[in-house]
C-alpha cells in the first residue's frame, strides 16, 4: 500500500492534476477491494457503509458545476438523476437542448444543407 501511495504521489507531482490523482487512487482502491479482500471482509459495514455523507460548500459546487456546463463537460450519461437533483438544489437552470454550442452547430448544418440543396 505504501508503495502504491508513493507512486500516486509521484504521479500527482508530475502533472499537478488533482482529478487524475483521485481517479488513479479510486481505481487502485477498487482493485484492492475486488482482488485482495476476502468476501466476508467486503461485507463489513464498518469498512464499506451503504451511505457516505460528504460536505461541500454550496457556492464552490455551484461555481464548479457552472464551469463544467460552460466547458461542455457536464452532459454525460452517468449519474443523470443525481446531477438533476444537484441542479435543483443549487437552483441552476440548465437545459442541454438550449446549449449554445448545439445551436451554433445546427445553424452551420442548416447553411451546409442550403448550399447542397442549391447545387
Amino acid at each position: 500500500m505504501n508503495l502504491l501511495i508513493g507512486l500516486l504521489n509521484d504521479a500527482i507531482e508530475e502533472d499537478n492534476n488533482r482529478v487524475s490523482y483521485l481517479m488513479q487512487k479510486a481505481e487502485i482502491l477498487a482493485e484492492i477491494e475486488l482482488f485482495y479482500l476476502l468476501p466476508h471482509q467486503r461485507r463489513w459495514q464498518t469498512w464499506f457503509p451503504e451511505v457516505i455523507h460528504y460536505y461541500a460548500d454550496a457556492d464552490k459546487v455551484r461555481e464548479e458545476v457552472q464551469r463544467l456546463i460552460k466547458e461542455d463537460e457536464w452532459d454525460t450519461k452517468e449519474f443523470t438523476e443525481m446531477r438533476n437533483n444537484l441542479l435543483k438544489e443549487l437552483k441552476i437552470k440548465h437545459n442541454p437542448i438550449d446549449n449554445e454550442v448545439i445551436l451554433e452547430q445546427l445553424k452551420s448544418h442548416e447553411k451546409l444543407l442550403k448550399e447542397l440543396c442549391s447545387k
